[in-house]
């Protein structure tokens, strides 16, 4: 026998129908890794170069080479050096908050089994803007790190009783029962929010700018406490591919394959909150991010979570830090708040995806 070459298999029950041998199968699998690694590893070429120029651009741009020169010869005495060493917590914050938003985003489409799942329908974003509102008419919080903690608190409070909501009954939280909670429990608290800012001028005043979601304007004492958040949110999503493979083929499915479908889906729902809610809290309720960019992975990936949570966690910043650049020399010399420039590039493209009809498959 000729170990060397490889044979068809026919599958049983449906004559002329073939399969590769599982000597194939494994060439195939091998093949197919590595050209993922390789798409994933020029991702992260790609968000280098990025995060360099979104250190360079701006209303002063700034040459490469001296973006270089403020890190490896910085001179307090230098205008430009100080300029690239402000617009660093902006592009970590860029990063931080597109990365979370990109993998809660993917990961809350797997849980929900629902294609057009985002951090709206858990009600992160109505819970987080509400807790804010309440925090500047009540409390009288005037910044930024101060709203983080109303915003991560509403965050979570809300996603918790989504899905507390979602679980009564027979089946527990399944995906149809979760988008309608979630959808239910947003449009309340958002007239709850309306009622309080059309009570006070000076709310309204304070909250329209977190309202439309961006990462100008934030410092070091914004970014840094939302990172333990961040980084366990990260570690439990990305340990939850084969769960939310398994979950996509079904509870019942998912059940015959040992798994524990309510605890399951109630950790990977933690990990989606701890990312989602931290990302709002410190950018403000961007959209689109966590939409759109697990629909354009899967043309690279297919439906594989294992390799869709970290492209999703490499390219949504992509999306997020480009926004940002753009947005800053768009209106020169104003700007355009990344969030308003996310839902402009990121509606037509997703229209776009949805119409190629390869987007929208789980």
């Amino acid at each position: 026998m000729n170990h060397g070459t490889t044979t068809a298999v026919s599958r049983p029950g449906t004559p002329g129908t073939t399969v590769p041998s599982p000597a194939t199968g494994a060439s195939g699998g091998a093949a197919a890794g590595r050209k993922r690694a390789a798409w994933l590893l020029a991702a992260v070429v790609v968000l280098v170069l990025l995060a360099a120029t979104s250190l360079a651009v701006g209303a002063r741009g700034l040459p490469l080479g001296t973006v270089l020169e403020a890190f490896t010869r910085f001179d307090p005495a230098n205008g430009d050096h100080a300029v690239v060493h402000a617009r660093i917590p902006r592009t970590v914050l860029g990063l931080l908050a597109g990365g979370a938003l990109g993998l809660a985003g993917a990961a809350m489409q797997g849980v929900a089994r629902n294609p057009l799942a985002d951090p709206g329908i858990m009600g992160v974003n109505a819970g987080a803007a509400l807790a804010v509102v309440t925090g500047i008419y009540v409390f009288g919080i005037a910044s930024f790190s101060g709203y983080i903690w109303f915003a991560f608190l509403g965050a979570a409070v809300a996603a918790v009783v989504v899905y507390l909501i979602a679980s009564l009954g027979r089946d527990g939280a399944t995906p149809v029962k979760l988008a309608l909670a979630g959808a239910a429990l947003s449009a309340g608290l958002f007239s709850l929010m309306n009622v309080i800012l059309v009570s006070s001028q000076d709310t309204l005043d304070r909250f329209r700018f977190w309202q439309v979601g961006g990462v100008a304007g934030r410092d070091w004492s914004v970014v840094l406490p939302g990172l333990p958040f961040l980084a366990v949110g990260a570690a439990i999503v990305l340990l939850t591919g084969r769960i939310l493979n398994s979950l996509a083929l079904g509870d019942d499915i998912a059940r015959g394959l040992g798994q524990r479908v309510g605890l399951t889906r109630a950790l990977t729902a933690l990990g989606i909150v701890l990312l989602c809610g931290t990302a709002t809290a410190l950018a403000g309720p961007i959209g689109f991010v966590g939409l759109v960019i697990p629909h354009a992975v899967r043309f690279l990936t297919g439906p594989d979570y294992r390799w869709i949570l970290p492209f999703s966690l490499v390219l949504a910043p992509v999306l997020l830090l480009g926004a940002d650049i753009i947005g800053r020399v768009v209106l020169l010399p104003g700007e355009v708040p990344a969030g308003i420039m996310t839902a402009l590039i990121g509606a037509p493209v997703f229209v776009w995806l949805v119409r190629r009809g390869k987007g929208a498959g789980l």
